[in-house]
């Protein structure tokens, strides 16, 4: 009992030995409640469709650290010494360091898992994953640059400067790079919002195309001659883009003209006439078809109607079949075509 009794840097060895077992059995416990926490998510994991479980086992298993844990027992251990103030403040401070930075981690596999669900939701087919690895290097960056802020200031520094002198850095930064980072951004607002994805046929003023790659900068499309057309991105989204890809069906109004000397009952059939030509196709619904209008050198009539697809090779396919069908019907009912035509009135004087 003597030698349990001596004094070791301000608490007897008796101390020193049980603070050592609190340690070592907050040490032990806390590896056992990840490994039995690890085991039943995985378990779990393995029985569900869910994603959500796998974020987690893996949160528990891989991504919380046996540092945090060692200096968790630490700490605990140290509760029942006497210890100098300085000594205090030390193991306080590890204590935060550690559990900010085990905070980082845990941000860092959220970004990934949020990141990756996002891919696998986007499907292999428009997913451009250099502008995924561009999002979440700016995620962590933002995530460790706030974990250092916040570690650096409950180790008792001012970081007020620190972040004043961060956030002018920032501002000199985005001004002499601008142009740069408006494209990266618009990359980025692409990637989130959509607007196409690569695969879209789209419109962008008299330019038109499939998207072919959307980068850092610039998106590509290749055109319907040939060439690629590269867009700078802030461009692009300053334009107006019309989208044939999100097309689920297409809405065709043309017009057709006959000619003055048509009679009253030919008229009335040419309505019907362009109904049946249209519903005898497949893969298309017939809206109206009407008498429009006196033209200038025809009787004109208008006819919608949707085709089913987006495809635009099918579409043309169907228009000239109702076409051709219309053609056979107006010559079997004996209806003309207009065509520009003049009529001059000639008056004689008699005198």
């Amino acid at each position: 009992m003597f030698i349990l009794e001596r004094i070791y840097l301000g608490n007897s060895l008796l101390t020193w030995i049980i603070s050592g077992a609190l340690a070592a059995g907050i040490y032990i416990c806390l590896r056992l409640v990840r490994r039995f926490l690890g085991k039943r998510l995985k378990i779990l994991a393995e029985r569900t469709a869910t994603d959500l479980d796998n974020f987690f086992a893996d949160l528990v298993q891989v991504r919380t650290k046996k540092a945090l844990f060692f200096v968790l027992a630490v700490y605990g251990g140290s509760m029942v010494l006497l210890l100098h103030a300085n000594v205090e403040r030390l193991i306080v401070g590890a204590v935060f360091v550690t559990l900010f930075l085990q905070i980082g981690f845990w941000g860092n596999g959220m970004i990934t898992f949020l990141v990756t669900r996002r891919v696998a939701e986007d499907g292999t087919e428009g997913v451009n994953l250099e502008a995924y690895s561009v999002i979440t290097w700016i995620a962590k960056v933002a995530l460790w640059t706030i974990v250092i802020l916040l570690t650096l200031n409950n180790l008792g520094v001012q970081i007020t400067a620190l972040v004043a002198g961060l956030g002018i850095s920032g501002i000199a930064v985005a001004l002499a790079l601008q142009n740069i980072l408006g494209d990266l951004f618009a990359s980025l607002s692409i990637i989130l919002d959509k607007p196409f994805v690569i695969g879209d046929f789209i419109i962008v003023g008299e330019q038109l195309g499939t998207v072919e790659h959307v980068g850092l900068k610039t998106t590509r499309v290749h055109s319907l001659s040939g060439e690629q057309i590269v867009f700078a991105n802030n461009d692009l989204l300053n334009s107006r883009i019309r989208n044939y890809g999100r097309m689920n069906e297409r809405r065709v109004l043309f017009g057709l003209g006959v000619t003055y000397q048509t009679p009253k009952d030919k008229l009335e059939k040419i309505p019907a006439i362009l109904r049946e030509a249209i519903e005898a196709q497949d893969q298309v619904r017939f809206d109206r078809s009407n008498f429009s209008k006196f033209g200038t050198h025809s009787l004109d009539f208008e006819t919608v109607y949707y085709v089913l697809d987006r495809d635009y090779n099918l579409y043309m396919n169907i228009q000239e079949k109702i076409y051709l069908e219309i053609y056979e019907r107006f010559g079997q009912e004996n209806i003309e075509f207009a065509y520009p035509t003049q009529t001059l009135f000639v008056e004689r004087d008699n005198q």
